[in-house]
C-alpha cells in the first residue's frame, strides 16, 4: 500500500509570579465596562461557538491555565468568526466589508470602545484582566489580530496558492499568529517559545488546507438564505463556489503531473493526487518533527540548531526585559531574576531561562497532537484525501493530549 511513496515520519507551569514593574517599562492598563452577566454571556457564547465548529481548540482548551482561558476563548472565537466569512456572503467585496469590521472592532477594542458583539467583549474583558494580572508588564499584541485579517482578506478571492512556500506563509500569517497571541495571554514573550509556536502553526495550518481540498473542490450549493442573495444574479463569488477550486500549490501540481479538470472528473483517482498530497503533508510533518528536535535541543542546552527566519519583523522584537529599579527592595536581586522568567522578555543567552518558557507554554503547543494524529489517519488512507474518515471528530485526541502533557512530549 505504501510502495509508491515513502511514509511520514510522525514523532511523536507553574504561574507566573507577581512582579513589580518600574513606572517607564509598564504599559497602559486597560479597562471594560461590560457587566459580569455580559462577559458571561459572552464567554459561553464562544465556548459554544469552538464547540460546535473547532471541537480539537475546544478540546484542548483544558491545557490553558484557568486564568488566560477566557482569553484562549476569545482569540479562538475571532479566527472562527473570520473563517466562516467565505461560506456566508455570495463576492469578495462583502466578505472584504465583513473583515474591515473586524478590523475596524479589533482597532475599537484595543482603544478601549470595544463594539457590542460577544468576541469583542470577551476580548476586551480578556485584555483587562491580562494587565491588571500582570500588573501592568504585559498586553496582547493587536499586530497579531490585524495579521490574521491580512492574511484571510488575501485568500478571500479563491486564488490558488502558487507554491507550497506561499501555503506555509499563509500558514505562518494565520495558524501561528493565533499560538504567538496564546503565548502572550498567559504571558510568555520568548523567542525560543515563539520559534517552537511557528512551526506548529505552520504545520497546523497546512493541515487544514488538506482538509479542506474536498470541500473546495465539490462545494455545496451555494447559500441562497443569507441576506447577500438580495443583490441578485449569478455573481462571481457563487460561480467559483459551483465550478470549485483544488486548493493545492501549482508547485506541486506540476511537479507530479495533477490537472485541475481531472480532479473534477476522477476525485481521487486523478493521477499524481496522493503524491501532491504527500508532499504537501510532508511539509506539515516536516514542520512537526522540527518542533520535537528544538524543545530535545533546548532541554539539553543545546540551542534551537538553526535560525528564526521570523526574528526582526514585526511582533518579534526580544528585549531584555525591565531592569529592576526599586533599592529599597530587600529581594532586589532575587525579584530581577523572577521578573526575566516569569514577566520580562526572556534572554536567549541563558539556557535554563528559555527552557523554562517552553515549560510553561506546552499548553499552547497541544495542537501539534491534533495534526500529528491527523497525519497519521492521512497515511493510513495512503493519503487519498476524498476518504470520509478524514472528516471525522477524533476520539483518541483527548487522551493523547493529556498524555502527551504529561510526559511533556508531542
Amino acid at each position: 500500500m505504501y510502495s509508491r511513496r515513502a511514509s511520514i515520519r510522525l514523532r511523536s507551569f507553574p504561574a507566573p509570579k507577581s512582579t513589580r514593574l518600574p513606572l517607564s517599562s509598564r504599559i497602559a492598563f486597560y479597562t471594560t465596562s461590560a457587566s459580569p452577566a455580559e462577559i458571561q454571556s459572552a464567554q459561553s457564547y464562544c465556548s459554544s461557538l469552538l464547540r460546535k465548529y473547532d471541537t480539537p481548540s475546544y478540546t484542548l482548551l483544558a491545557f490553558i491555565p484557568p486564568a488566560s482561558q477566557p482569553t484562549y476563548l476569545a482569540i479562538r472565537a475571532f479566527n472562527l468568526e473570520l473563517a466562516h466569512i467565505p461560506d456566508t456572503v455570495s463576492t469578495p467585496t462583502i466578505g472584504t466589508m465583513r473583515l474591515a469590521f473586524w478590523r475596524d472592532a479589533i482597532s475599537a477594542t484595543f482603544a478601549g470602545r470595544p463594539p457590542s458583539h460577544p468576541v469583542t467583549t470577551l476580548l476586551s474583558a480578556a485584555l483587562s484582566s491580562l494587565t491588571e494580572r500582570t500588573h501592568g508588564a504585559h498586553t496582547l499584541s493587536k499586530h497579531w489580530f490585524t495579521r490574521i485579517i491580512a492574511a484571510r482578506e488575501q485568500s478571500l478571492s479563491g486564488a490558488p496558492y502558487t507554491t507550497l512556500d506561499a501555503l506555509e506563509r499563509y500558514a505562518e500569517h494565520t495558524y501561528s499568529s493565533l499560538l504567538y497571541l496564546s503565548l502572550e495571554a498567559l504571558p510568555i514573550k520568548s523567542i525560543e517559545a515563539d520559534h517552537v509556536a511557528s512551526h506548529i502553526g505552520k504545520a497546523q495550518g497546512i493541515a487544514a488546507v488538506l482538509r479542506g481540498v474536498p470541500l473546495l473542490a465539490f462545494p455545496p450549493p451555494p447559500n441562497h438564505h443569507s441576506n447577500n442573495a438580495a443583490i441578485g444574479g449569478v455573481v462571481e463569488g457563487q460561480q467559483r463556489a459551483r465550478q470549485g477550486v483544488v486548493a493545492l500549490p501549482l508547485d506541486v501540481m506540476a511537479e507530479v503531473g495533477v490537472r485541475e479538470e481531472d480532479v473534477f472528473r476522477k476525485g481521487a483517482e486523478a493521477e499524481g493526487l496522493r503524491d501532491a498530497v504527500f508532499r504537501v503533508a510532508t511539509r506539515a510533518s516536516d514542520h512537526l518533527i522540527t518542533a520535537r528536535e528544538m524543545v530535545r535541543r533546548l532541554r539539553r542546552g543545546e540551542g534551537a540548531g538553526h535560525g528564526f527566519e521570523e526574528e526582526g519583523g514585526e511582533g518579534f522584537e526580544y528585549g531584555r526585559g525591565a531592569e529592576q529599579q526599586d533599592d529599597d527592595d530587600d529581594d532586589g536581586a532575587q525579584e530581577q531574576q523572577d521578573l526575566s522568567l516569569h514577566v520580562g522578555n526572556e534572554r536567549r543567552s541563558n539556557p535554563t531561562r528559555e527552557i523554562d518558557s517552553i515549560e510553561r507554554a506546552f499548553g499552547v503547543y497541544m495542537p501539534s497532537v491534533s495534526v500529528g494524529l491527523w497525519l497519521e489517519r492521512l497515511q493510513k488512507v495512503d493519503f487519498d484525501i476524498f476518504r470520509a474518515e478524514l472528516r471525522r471528530r477524533e476520539w483518541r485526541l483527548p487522551w493523547r493530549a493529556w498524555w502527551a502533557y504529561r510526559r511533556r512530549k508531542f
